[in-house]
């Protein structure tokens, strides 16, 4: 049993928890009005108490599930014709986008200079063919669409977080803090995440040892003994994308479900409808000059058909 508050009844570690870290019910400060629009307004937010992945599911987490399971992963399928009408046979191959280091310094307004859907690109090759995960078997498993990532919640008996538990968990106690760790993006010169260092896309100096993923658990843990909860991959959560709901003054929202299937949706790829959800962390691809997203209340729209070489997950147990 694990404790659940000063005066609170212990609660019961069900089987599928062992391992899991427990997160105590609380109130905290949800979001931020400092950095980008789409985190504020800053609002009260109270979730009940749950476990959590103290560590984003791994390669060899994963591989386990497959081999249990059987699972094909979206980016090994290929894509329906029906969902994506007119588009070239090339483009529905099974792939994945993939980062793609640029030959030299270039703008920043367009993500397909970095950005390639490369075919054969997987979880069990997460730089296209030819590329293993032989020797990452420690590191988050990546090129994960959000049904997969679903799946093998599903298969451990566990969930998705909400977006509201994710950030609760992600802060370690340290409401309103601008990272993790505390106010100070690299506390006496120490990186504390998996991060960009250096001019993004072109020049990464790799102060913090790493040029891709790393080994999860391979910087301090937070406040609540959890790793990865900024940088290393992006994590998905089960709410879908929309705007922030305006704060109330008089009490905090209790366990909020965001946003609305429908609404999620990005306008500008209406013809299509796919809808989209939270993904929370930012990754190793987040640097000061392009994507400062390293930060518990920092938050992307992922479409729900999409993986990426920088997209994997954690799950939580609701007791």
């Amino acid at each position: 049993m694990v404790g659940a508050g000063v005066g609170a009844a212990p609660v019961l570690v069900p089987a599928a928890a062992r391992g899991m870290v427990w997160i105590p019910g609380g109130t905290f400060r949800m979001g931020s009005d400092r950095h980008y629009a789409e985190e504020a307004p800053v609002r009260k937010v109270s979730v009940a108490g749950f476990f959590i992945d103290p560590e984003p599911v791994t390669n060899a987490g994963f591989a386990a599930f497959v081999a249990a399971t059987g699972h094909v992963t979206l980016a090994e399928r290929p894509a329906d014709p029906a969902l994506y009408p007119g588009a070239p046979p090339e483009l529905l191959r099974p792939a994945s986008s993939v980062f793609v280091l640029p030959g030299g310094p270039v703008g920043l307004g367009n993500a397909y200079q970095w950005w390639t859907y490369v075919p054969g690109a997987d979880w069990r090759h997460p730089r296209g063919p030819g590329s293993s995960i032989a020797d990452l078997m420690d590191h988050p498993v990546v090129h994960i669409a959000c049904g997969d990532a679903e799946a093998y919640a599903a298969w451990a008996g566990k969930a998705l977080p909400t977006e509201a538990e994710w950030e609760y968990a992600a802060r370690g106690g340290l409401d309103g803090a601008d990272f993790v760790w505390g106010d100070d993006f690299t506390p006496g010169g120490v990186h504390m995440a998996n991060t960009w260092q250096g001019e993004f896309p072109s020049h990464d100096t790799r102060e913090d040892g790493f040029g891709w993923t790393s080994p999860v658990g391979s910087f301090p843990a937070n406040g609540y003994g959890l790793h990865d909860m900024a940088g290393n991959v992006w994590e998905w959560t089960q709410d879908w994308y929309g705007p922030h709901r305006a704060a109330q003054s008089c009490c905090a929202v209790a366990d909020p479900r965001g946003g609305d299937r429908a609404e999620s949706v990005d306008p500008a790829l209406a013809d299509l409808g796919i809808p989209r959800k939270v993904t929370k962390g930012g990754s190793f691809l987040c640097a000061p000059n392009y994507c400062r997203r390293y930060r518990p209340a920092a938050r992307m729209a992922q479409a729900i058909d999409t993986s990426t070489c920088h997209l994997g997950f954690r799950c939580v147990l609701r007791p």
